[in-house]
């Protein structure tokens, strides 16, 4: 429990607040600014911009003026696949939700023009309130856990609920056989960086394609919907903007609600002792909510879905694994996840069984 706390404190550090822009991500500021006056309502400057720190794929500023702060999030530069780092797809589904009333930061201008700084950016508000890193609350009492984790099951149904196609996103993505692509990809990139044979990798390779639930929903999925991806009210438990949707599209939103519930499965929540007493809601309790505010009578694939997301969650380790392999890998630390690969591969081993898988 110490250990796991200690590695959440770190990652926020890490990713917490500003820093001056890096070498590489500079750009022309005084071009920045008088794009800025002519296509945000109510801009004045002087402008001020500063980095946030973190990992993002899509580098991300904070633009500090004397009424207002806004955020820039830009494709990185440089040479990138042609449908990497869409963040015309970001300021699509962010304006188009936001429309709704659903918490996504206010957009202002999107920006297609390479000349201006030297890549495609669009700007929104700065969204002020509390990022939650550690998936266990320490810092707060029972209640306020159960209430923050009811807004975040709340805030991902209405997303689920949104009609996309009345918000002008009919075209987001591919409606049809969601996780049979997601499968398919997961398996692909799994064979791609594999080190080792893990014999139950293997049979879910070939167990999970031929086992998909049919789709009987669509809906705009998020991709990556966790705690520290979304910012809460400053003192209420309330979702004021969800971030980082670089993942959406359309799809079967049974995918977002179960990667939420690997929180309980291989998450922080797992270091939990009672959580009841804890005042964290139960996967039970999860889902019987999940179920009520969509209209759902229940979830009967629930361990088919918990078997593809720890599938899905091994596959992006071994991805980590294969570039330690090629020499390409980042961190220094890297080589030590193989273990996590063949412990995931069992526990999905384990609910495909749950779900009628045979050996």
């Amino acid at each position: 429990m110490a250990e796991a706390i200690a590695a959440e404190q770190e990652r926020e550090q890490l990713n917490t607040g500003t820093k001056a822009v890096a070498e590489t991500h500079r750009f022309d500021e005084a071009a920045l600014a008088r794009w800025m006056e002519a296509n945000v309502e109510g801009y004045a400057g002087p402008l001020e911009v500063r980095q946030f720190k973190g990992g993002q794929s899509n580098p991300t500023y904070q633009l500090i003026t004397p009424n207002r702060k806004y955020v820039l999030r830009r494709k990185p530069p440089g040479k990138l696949l042609p449908s990497a780092h869409a963040v015309d797809r970001e300021y699509k589904v962010i304006t188009a939700l936001g429309s709704t009333g659903f918490p996504v930061a206010r957009t202002f201008g999107l920006c297609l023009d390479d000349a201006v700084i030297g890549t495609w950016f669009y700007v929104m508000d700065m969204v002020e309130g509390r990022i939650l890193w550690d998936q266990t609350l320490p810092q707060y009492e029972p209640a306020e856990r159960r209430a923050i984790f009811m807004a975040q099951t709340r805030t991902l149904a209405d997303l689920h609920n949104t009609d996309y196609e009345a918000v002008g996103l009919g075209d987001y993505g591919k409606p049809g056989n969601y996780m049979g692509r997601q499968v398919d990809r997961w398996t692909r990139q799994y064979k791609a960086s594999e080190t080792v044979e893990i014999p139950e990798m293997n049979r879910l390779m070939e167990w999970l394609p031929t086992t998909v639930p049919p789709q009987e929903r669509t809906s705009v999925v998020h991709g990556d919907y966790r705690l520290d991806n979304m910012i809460f009210h400053p003192t209420e438990p309330r979702v004021i903007a969800v971030l980082d949707w670089e993942l959406s599209t359309l799809g079967e939103p049974l995918a977002d609600f179960t990667y939420f519930l690997m929180n309980w499965i291989e998450g922080g929540l797992t270091h939990v002792p009672d959580l009841t007493a804890h005042g964290v809601p139960t996967i039970e309790e999860t889902v019987a909510h999940y179920c009520e505010l969509t209209g759902r009578s229940g979830l009967p694939d629930l361990n088919w879905y918990f078997a593809y997301n720890t599938f899905r969650l091994a596959g992006i380790i071994q991805g980590i694994l294969g570039r330690v392999r090629d020499g390409t890998a980042s961190s220094p630390h890297a080589a030590a996840m193989a273990p996590r690969v063949l412990s995931l591969a069992k526990t999905s081993w384990e609910y495909a069984q749950k779900a009628g898988a045979r050996a």
